[in-house]
């Protein structure tokens, strides 16, 4: 699934709630600020690559190319989120924070850097942006609350932006593999057949219709997860500012 959610696996490094828990030590908050510095300068300069080229060609056709790498490696760096949970240094799941880091790992290896044909498609753009905004802020949002000075602004967005972009960031990844099918097929990428010595087989192509169907069931789990989590967050913040 595209968007990394308030509330789902890569939750923020501190929730809301009537129990705070002991957070990192000081090196490991040290490391966790340099971290998430990086990785918000990282997608900084991936907005700044979109918005360049489409000023440079006048469209927006094709802009894939000229952010590839830095998608690529920043992208790729969010695998050591799965081990901030693994050693205990992020609050969050060690499956779910896995399930949706490597969920995009595969999307941008697997699918759109190995189906070079869908590369020039409107959906990788769509997802893309999505990503690029929801990295943005999340980034913004863990740094902010590591060093305990979040701006309501940022917490603001965290939990509102979501509203769009993860429906775009869902369906932008849906069309990219499904422009990716026919290849896929044609091709036979990724796919085992028999006979072969470990008497294994393998359909990266039906594999892909699977991936798909499962959008099903997960999409609207976690986007009425998140909505629920921006009641919880935001709720009495715009409910007492009602009152007032």
């Amino acid at each position: 699934m595209s968007a990394a959610a308030p509330g789902t696996s890569k939750a923020a490094h501190s929730e809301v709630g009537p129990k705070k828990k002991k957070g990192p030590g000081a090196l490991a908050t040290a490391y966790l600020v340099i971290y998430n510095v990086v990785m918000t300068a990282g997608w900084l300069v991936i907005a700044v690559g979109l918005v360049r080229a489409y000023l440079a060609r006048g469209s927006y056709h094709g802009l894939y190319y000229s952010i590839e790498k830095p998608l690529k490696f920043f992208q790729t760096g969010a695998i050591l989120e799965i081990l901030h949970c693994a050693v205990g240094i992020v609050p969050s799941s060690v499956v779910l924070t896995g399930f949706q880091v490597m969920s995009r790992v595969f999307l941008t290896w697997a699918v759109t850097h190995s189906v070079r044909e869908v590369q020039s498609e409107d959906s990788v753009l769509l997802f893309v942006t999505a990503w690029t905004v929801t990295e943005i802020i999340r980034y913004s949002f863990y740094t902010f609350s590591l060093l305990n000075h979040l701006p309501y602004l940022i917490k603001w967005a965290r939990y509102t932006f979501f509203i769009v972009l993860y429906p775009m960031g869902v369906t932008g990844e849906l069309l990219t593999i499904y422009a990716a099918l026919p290849y896929v097929q044609k091709t036979g990428l990724y796919s085992v057949t028999l006979p072969n010595k470990y008497n294994f087989s393998f359909d990266y192509y039906t594999f892909l219709i699977l991936v798909m169907i499962s959008y099903i069931p997960l999409f609207p789990q976690l986007y009425f997860h998140m909505i629920r989590q921006r009641k919880k967050v935001l709720g009495h913040i715009e409910d007492y500012s009602k009152v007032e």
